[in-house]
Order: C-alpha cells, then sequence, then structure tokens
C-alpha cells in the first residue's frame, strides 16, 4: 500500500512537498481504486461468488474508475484522475504503467475467453484512449489522448489519432516520466502538409 503511494507521489508534478505533497496522496481515487480491485482481483481467482463483483461495483461508486475483478495488473501502476476509466475482465497491464482518466481497454466480441488488451511494461495511455480487442501495446509505447486503438502496436512506438497511426522510435526506451501529451507527432497534419506542397509544385509547373 505504501508502494501505491510513493508512484503516485513520483508520476504526479501537480504535488509538491515532500510532507505535504505525500498526504494529498490520500486525496488520490486512482490509488484507493487499485487497492480495491486487488482484493476484489484475490476473491475472483478464489473463485467467490458475487462479492468480488460487489466490491468492484462500490469502487466504481466511490472512484468513478470501473475495474472488472478479473483483470490483471501489474505494480507501480498509477491511474491519475481516472474518472469515467473502464478496464475489462481478460485485461491484462504490465509494471509502471501511467493511465489517464476516461481510457477504456475494452471487448470487440461476446465470446468467452480473451477478448480484452494485454499492456505492457513502461506504457502511457493518454487522456480518452481507447484500444479494443484481444491485442498487444508493447512495452515502453505511449498512446497519445484521444486516439482509438484496434491492431497492436509493437515495442517503443508511439500511436495517436482514430484510427490509431504508429509512429516507431527506432527501438529507443521511451522514458515514462519523460513524456510530453503536449507534442505528439501528429502522421496525418504531415501527410496533408506534404500533399498540398505536391499539389503546390504541380501547380506551378503548369503555369
Amino acid at each position: 500500500m505504501f508502494n501505491d503511494f510513493r508512484v503516485a507521489y513520483r508520476k504526479d508534478p501537480a504535488l509538491h512537498g515532500k510532507f505535504l505533497g505525500f498526504l494529498e496522496v490520500l486525496l488520490y481515487q486512482g490509488v484507493y481504486a487499485l487497492w480495491l480491485h486487488r482484493l476484489a482481483h484475490i476473491l475472483f481467482k478464489l473463485r467467490i461468488p458475487f462479492l468480488p463483483r460487489l466490491i468492484s461495483q462500490i469502487n466504481r461508486f466511490l472512484t468513478g474508475i470501473e475495474i472488472h475483478p478479473g483483470a490483471k495488473i501489474g505494480k507501480d501502476c498509477f491511474i491519475d484522475h481516472g474518472l469515467g476509466t473502464v478496464i475489462g475482465e481478460t485485461a491484462e497491464i504490465g509494471n509502471n504503467v501511467l493511465i489517464y482518466h476516461q481510457v477504456t481497454l475494452g471487448g470487440t466480441s461476446l465470446e468467452t475467453g480473451k477478448r480484452h488488451p494485454t499492456i505492457g511494461d513502461n506504457v502511457v495511455l493518454g487522456a480518452g484512449v481507447k484500444i479494443f480487442g484481444p491485442i498487444v501495446i508493447g512495452n515502453n509505447c505511449r498512446i497519445g489522448g484521444g486516439a482509438v486503438v484496434t491492431r497492436s502496436i509493437p515495442p517503443n512506438c508511439t500511436a495517436v489519432g482514430n484510427p490509431a497511426w504508429i509512429i516507431p522510435h527506432h527501438n529507443k526506451k521511451i522514458v515514462t516520466e519523460e513524456v510530453d501529451q503536449m507534442h505528439l507527432p501528429d502522421p496525418v497534419r504531415k501527410s496533408l502538409e506534404k500533399m498540398q506542397k505536391e499539389i503546390n509544385e504541380l501547380k506551378r509547373k503548369s503555369e
């Protein structure tokens, strides 16, 4: 439990001061959401009926974060703000993952079995990210805010847009603490600018 406070304090730059900042972490719903989920997950693995889902719904009511008891979440994860976040039953989240609000790790079918995403280690999921289906987001990836992802993302990549475009970082590891959400690549804009440049060049030649 203490480690969850430490992780939240380390990952949120809004916290100032060693003592008062650490006290503020006590108000973070993302920390409590993970605590309640761990309890529900243990009961779920013990095949105890009803109670895990009850804890999950209480968690949702108190924090605004919905995590199915069956979801697997690794160490050193942090849900920042978190309101509207939904994590499905067969979702798997690795270690040191940073999740912002309104993220959805959802399924794409009504069949049983693996139907939700697997998120690798050291991944950042920006606000409003939607990831659907039993796909894999590789280690050290960052998914820009508002991206909709329906296919697997290899390690060490950035994905932005709807549908998500993949921008590789040539196997260079992305450091979670250095992620800049304001200056992510925009491949659509680059493509449009390239197209406009070619159109202008054709116009110039035809004159």
